[in-house]
Order: structure tokens, then C-alpha cells, then sequence
């Protein structure tokens, strides 16, 4: 059986950091011409973020209520599924198994790609004073007060770090994979703000792409 279904990846985490301008977007995504036509209705998704178990938890929380607000069943804690069962590296075709027998048709995994960081100049500005723009050249004082030929402000570098996550869709009876994603999130200030972003990011690109059908749609 497949092993990097719910391989465990040994990747670090990307939520403990600061920066400006946060973003997330999806960068590529691809989808298989044996996913189902009809959508997928019943998802388990895991991310693969054993390293912490908060970032983990918020990013499986986070598309989890997503998709059942779109009307479609999302789960991803095990214990729901088969209590007393948890992911190790040793049962993975147990849980498969158990995933199959719940009804999910469906499992999405998230995992971290890779970490850069960008250092950029962002150059600085000269703004130079027009007189006559403030009545400069009425009187001597006016001028003399006022006058101010340019006022600069310096350059400085500016550090962006990007992190690449990959999403993978796997069609549960058949375990191949169907549908895959990229994204980018750039400066995450902190766990909430961006597993909220990126899990949006991901679902609207699921029914962009058709891998989900959206009750209203239906």
C-alpha cells in the first residue's frame, strides 16, 4: 500500500514568524483525469506537521470547517473515525483501512515544501520642496521658514520568507492521486491569521478546479 499517503515527512513548521505585507495564493494546482466527475463529498484531511502539534491542529480545523460549510464532510481526527486508533509509521495500512471504512471518499494531506528567504533594497525617496505650491516667494520670512530644498529618506533591505506548501487529494478507493496544489505564503504574522488565509486559499481553489461540488452547486 502507498506509503506517502500519510507518509510522515519529517518537515519543519512554518508558523512561528514575523514580517510585512502577509499573503497567501495558490501557485499551480493539477487535477487527474480519474478524479471523480461528480466531486467529492467526504474528505479526511491530515497535515503533515507533526513537529507542532498547534499548527497542525489549526490548519486541520480551519479546512475542515470550510468544506462543511460548502456542505461537504470533512473530518480529520482519527479518534472520530476508530477510537483508540492513532497515525504511526508502522500502521499506516490500518488507518487507510479505517478511512476507507468510514465513508470518506477522499484524502487531502498538507505538507510544508520548503522555506526561502528574500532580501530586497527597497530604495529610498527624494521629495523636493516647490515654493510655489505654498506661496514661498510672497515674503522673505515665508520663504526662509518654509524653504527646504529636498527631503530624503535612505534605502533600506527588506527580508520576505516565503513558505511552499503542497496539497494533495487522494482518491480513497483507489489511493492515486487525483488533484494537487502549491502555495505560497509570504510573512505569515501568526498561526490564526495565516491557516485561515491559506485554508480559504485551498478550498476555493478545490472548486475552482471541480474536485468539489459545492452543496449549492449540487
Amino acid at each position: 500500500m502507498t506509503r506517502h499517503i500519510i507518509g510522515i515527512l519529517g518537515l519543519f513548521v512554518f508558523m512561528t514568524w514575523s514580517g510585512c505585507s502577509p499573503s497567501t495564493k495558490i501557485i499551480g494546482s493539477w487535477k487527474s483525469p480519474e478524479a471523480a466527475e461528480t466531486g467529492y463529498q467526504d474528505l479526511y484531511v491530515v497535515a503533515l506537521i507533526n513537529e507542532n502539534m498547534v499548527a497542525k491542529k489549526t490548519i486541520e480545523d480551519d479546512i475542515d470547517q470550510l468544506l462543511r460549510e460548502k456542505g461537504i464532510q470533512a473530518e480529520s481526527n482519527l479518534e472520530n473515525i476508530q477510537p483508540g486508533l492513532s497515525r504511526k509509521k508502522d500502521n499506516i495500512d490500518e488507518v487507510v483501512q479505517a478511512i476507507k471504512e468510514s465513508g470518506s471518499d477522499g484524502i487531502m494531506t498538507v505538507a510544508v515544501l520548503v522555506k526561502s528567504t528574500e532580501t530586497r533594497y527597497v530604495p529610498g525617496s527624494t521629495n523636493y520642496y516647490n515654493p510655489m505650491l505654498y506661496g514661498g516667494y510672497g515674503r522673505f520670512g515665508g520663504y526662509y521658514g518654509l524653504y527646504q530644498p529636498m527631503v530624503s529618506s535612505p534605502g533600506y533591505y527588506e527580508t520576505d520568507n516565503n513558505y511552499f506548501l503542497e496539497i494533495n487529494l487522494y482518491d480513497t478507493s483507489t489511493e492515486k492521486l487525483v488533484w494537487s496544489a502549491q502555495s505560497q505564503t509570504t510573512n505569515p504574522s501568526n498561526i490564526d491569521t495565516a491557516a485561515k488565509a491559506f485554508s480559504k486559499k485551498v478550498v476555493e481553489q478545490l472548486i475552482d478546479d471541480g474536485i468539489i461540488l459545492p452543496a449549492t452547486q449540487n
